[in-house]
């Protein structure tokens, strides 16, 4: 561990990370073990998980891994009864799980779509915040964030079920922020702009003019690496950010200053 991690306040610290088998969830997962702290990881799926169980494995860090559904109330309660289990205390989750929908004008989604997209990205993160929340008040400390969107700030032409479901998500962290300050609970959330992920890794093989548009729509002109997400993630639940709840912390290169969040 390095001085900087240390800094950080998380060495022998435990929690979970959500959809950790890639992107966003894999580096945080990496991030958390890089600073000193054991760490739950899950996804819908071993694809993907055992290699990051084994990157953090192999950096020296302690993981357990747990297949399953991020919108299962069930997963979420043994996630949260594992980690104690395991370590005696719930000191961070990271909610990470979402899913994106297709472009469509919003009178051409179904409500099918609708009930998918809200099903994971905002029933599945409040299941996992109730018995984050259970635990956490028991033992008088802990932190919280979750993986919203810049989505979730402002309109997204043809992505309405998702930014009514992430502008869902800002709405219960601020909420269990301000019930749970002083339990000794900080909640917080990410606010991702475009970030480079195997998905968009493809498109811009694919499409390249397309992705390089977009960039340069980006003050800071460039993607978000998964790393800078994540760093952003475990800086929020270290004790470098102690007296900060209820934020929904803008990772976006400057477009919020454009007026898009």
């Amino acid at each position: 561990m390095t001085d900087d991690a240390a800094m950080l306040g998380l060495a022998g610290k435990n929690g979970l990370v959500t959809a950790a088998g890639d992107g966003i969830g894999r580096a945080s997962a990496l991030a958390f073990a890089r600073a000193g702290a054991r760490v739950l990881i899950s996804d819908i799926s071993a694809e993907g998980l055992d290699e990051t169980a084994r990157l953090i494995r192999e950096a020296g860090g302690e993981v357990e891994s747990m297949i399953g559904d991020a919108s299962s109330e069930e997963v979420a309660e043994a996630m949260v009864a594992r980690v104690v289990e395991l370590w005696g205390s719930l000191d961070f989750a990271h909610n990470n799980a979402g899913i994106g929908a297709a472009n469509a004008p919003f009178a051409d989604q179904d409500r099918a779509a609708w009930e998918r997209m809200f099903s994971v990205n905002v029933f599945g993160t409040m299941v996992f915040m109730k018995h984050e929340l259970r635990q956490m008040e028991s033992q008088g400390h802990g932190a919280i964030v979750n993986t919203s969107s810049m989505a979730g700030k402002s309109g997204s032409p043809g992505l309405s079920p998702y930014n009514a479901s992430k502008w869902a998500v800002n709405g219960m962290t601020q909420t269990a922020a301000v019930e749970y300050a002083a339990k000794g609970i900080r909640v917080n959330a990410i606010c991702p702009g475009a970030t480079v992920t195997t998905a968009l890794r493809t498109w811009k093989e694919s499409s390249p003019d397309a992705y390089d548009a977009v960039v340069a729509t980006i003050p800071m002109r460039r993607m978000a690496e998964a790393d800078e997400q994540a760093d952003a993630a475990v800086w929020l639940c270290s004790s470098q950010a102690s007296y900060i709840t209820g934020t929904l912390l803008n990772v976006e290169g400057g477009d919020g200053i454009l007026g898009k969040g």
